[in-house]
């Protein structure tokens, strides 16, 4: 998919050590996709992905669909995986 990468975006995925190619791979094929409930028009496109360390993780990418290309807001990683984890 193509996506652009706000300035927060890049600063977050640089100081969280979370590659591109992760972030790229969520876009293109999200595990799952939400709607993000604290931000009006925003997704949350997710994926349970193994990060270099071995752990598993769940990688988190807001995004902003309403722009042209998507514009992700920001990205993170999280080991509370059945917190954030859709059942549906």
């Amino acid at each position: 998919m193509n996506f652009r990468l706000s300035r927060h975006a890049e600063w977050e995925m640089a100081r969280r050590g979370i590659p591109l190619a992760m972030v790229q791979s969520v876009m293109d094929s999200p595990e799952q996709r939400l709607r993000d409930e604290s931000r009006a028009g925003a997704w949350i496109y997710q994926s349970r992905l193994r990060f270099e360390d071995g752990k598993l993780y769940l990688l988190r990418v807001v995004v902003a669909e309403e722009h042209t290309p998507p514009l992700v807001v920001t990205a993170y990683r999280t080991s509370k995986i059945e917190k954030y984890w859709s059942a549906e």
